[in-house]
């Protein structure tokens, strides 16, 4: 079963995502809530399944790789784990989705020009798997890859702990308490 966030496991979300390198005592304070509290909810979303990480995000044009596509592959039937370990062969395949339509696989792909991204999707055509390919060229990216609006919308309902934590002071940041809030 899917992972029912709260409002404060919200704010917790968010804090990470504004500043990933903020350790538990830092996001305690700026939260507004004990340290343990946090902990516990980290934990928790770990286990989950719900935080899968804490590494660098990494610009791939800012690395050099400025072109990128997204490719449509049209597959032999049943041939989805032979097409998936042949994507993951190939460094320049970024994601890959298995997909409903008239396509079986959605891939986005970068490279570092668009002769590297040719010989590519050429790479991708040699896989026996691979039936069709069909691939559009990203001119510009205009919504960055994001999960908190998402989050957000589900109208996460009130924390369980932290009473302090359920109403923001006036003027406070949405989503975070005053600094005389209660802690757990």
């Amino acid at each position: 079963m899917a992972e029912r966030l709260d409002a404060l496991d919200l704010a917790v979300l968010t804090a990470l995502t504004e500043q990933p390198r903020a350790g538990v005592l830092e996001l305690s304070r700026r939260l507004g809530v004990a340290r343990a509290t946090v902990q516990a909810r980290l934990r928790r979303l770990e286990e989950t399944g719900v935080v899968t990480g804490y590494g660098p995000d990494v610009d791939v044009v800012a690395a050099g790789f400025g072109v990128q596509a997204f490719v449509t592959l049209e597959i032999a039937q049943g041939a989805l784990d032979d097409v998936a370990a042949d994507l993951r062969a190939i460094p320049g395949v970024l994601e890959a989705h298995a997909t409903t339509g008239s396509g079986d696989v959605l891939c986005r792909i970068a490279a570092e020009s668009h002769g590297a991204l040719q010989e590519t999707l050429l790479r991708l055509g040699r896989s026996p798997s691979v039936v069709r390919s069909t691939s559009v060229v990203a001119l510009s990216e205009l919504v960055p890859r994001r999960v908190l609006p998402l989050l957000a919308a589900g109208a996460p309902r009130p924390a369980g702990r932290a009473p302090g934590y359920r109403a923001a002071a006036p003027g406070a940041a949405a989503g975070v308490p005053d600094a005389g809030a209660a802690e757990d």
